[in-house]
């Protein structure tokens, strides 16, 4: 499995532009005893060997949430590298085939991982931008190998940054306040983590009603909630986690930005020891450019402006943070409602990326 997790470290060797996994959490991610999306998901691991060399990588990956209960006869496959040989990307192609069959399944789409939580798509556009934590990186020669082999577009997702200084902070202070009193709506800000445990839960309740209605969604369970909280949640700065909750105190929105740690992974190198975690601790402190990875408004709100009040509370904490650029994860290039969250801050689309499709 180290092997597995550590071939792209040859492959993007004199690469800038990729940013590595730390190589214990990915190892620890497919295991099946640590990580509970093996509850409801399978996954076979493959490398392809040329002289004794790995030369690529492919995960097969059955959701059985979205084969059994939505009824979607989906083989996945994720974490795809390889090196620019067709034959290569054939050999690995024809494993999830295999398993597609034995299973009864009708089309293969990739690389997208277990669930709306992983990584999604093959970069097709902006590959002189430098990657995130949260998305694959790969050479151009992907897109060409996997159309040679009669893979055609499923699904695009465009990848946009701007400014924070695009951001009319005063703008967003008068219109949250004016939602504020009009919906009887409370922002919630936090300095400390343990203060924001208590509703992640419900977070992720709105998360689900915010996104089942898009074409690429599976449910995640309570399992990977829990995982996720124990993962992710305590690495976040607290200050970057924003909440919107009505009367009641029932959430309604939210929203989750990371610092970026994309130089500081380069410089680990895969590992937090003995100077790996030194450099994401700093990030976490000191990065001045963000990633926006969830935003989520209960459907009773959506298009009442109820993002206006996140964007409020972010303006106040990105201004005392000195934050530099604000970047966004991929979204869907048929997602009306997120582009117009968006659309008042001149973002300028860098990248673009793809899942390909192809009946088994």
């Amino acid at each position: 499995m180290k092997q597995f997790v550590t071939f792209p470290f040859s492959l993007y060797k004199d690469n800038k532009y990729w940013v590595p996994p730390i190589i214990k959490d990915e190892v620890d991610n497919f295991d099946p005893k640590k990580n509970p999306v093996f509850e409801n998901a399978d996954a076979q691991f493959f490398v392809a060997l040329k002289n004794g060399e790995i030369v690529g990588r492919i995960v097969a990956i059955i959701n059985w949430f979205e084969v059994e209960k939505q009824q979607i006869k989906k083989m996945r496959f994720g974490w795809f590298d390889v090196i620019n040989d067709i034959e290569v990307t054939k050999v690995l192609l024809e494993k999830v085939k295999e398993i597609g069959l034995e299973n009864n399944l009708e089309y293969i789409e990739g690389p997208i991982g277990f669930n709306n939580l992983d990584k999604t798509g093959v970069l097709i556009d902006g590959f002189d931008h430098l990657g995130t934590m949260i998305t694959w990186y790969n050479h151009p020669y992907y897109k060409e190998h996997l159309e040679q082999l009669g893979f055609v577009k499923e699904k695009e997702y465009l990848e946009n940054k701007f400014k924070f200084e695009n951001v009319d902070a005063t703008y967003y202070n008068r219109i949250a306040n004016i939602l504020k009193r009009r919906f009887k709506l409370k922002a919630l800000d936090f300095t400390k983590t343990k203060d924001i445990l208590p509703y992640v839960d419900e977070m992720f309740k709105v998360f689900d009603k915010a996104y089942s209605k898009l074409s690429s969604y599976v449910p995640i369970s309570d399992a990977q909630i829990a995982f996720f909280k124990k993962k992710y949640i305590g690495f976040i700065n607290p200050e970057y986690i924003k909440f919107v909750v009505d009367e009641h105190n029932k959430l309604i929105a939210f929203a989750i930005v990371m610092p970026s740690f994309s130089e500081a992974l380069q410089k680990t190198k895969g590992k937090l020891f003995p100077f790996g975690l030194f450099h994401l601790l700093n990030a976490r402190k000191n990065a001045k450019d963000v990633t926006f990875y969830l935003i989520g408004v209960d459907p009773e709100y959506q298009n009442k402006g109820v993002h206006a009040i996140i964007f409020d509370q972010y303006t106040k904490t990105f201004e005392e943070k000195g934050i530099v650029n604000c970047i966004r994860t991929p979204e869907l290039e048929d997602n009306e409602a997120i582009k117009k969250i968006w659309e008042n801050f001149d973002p300028v689309t860098h990248k673009r990326r793809r899942t390909y499709k192809k009946s088994i």
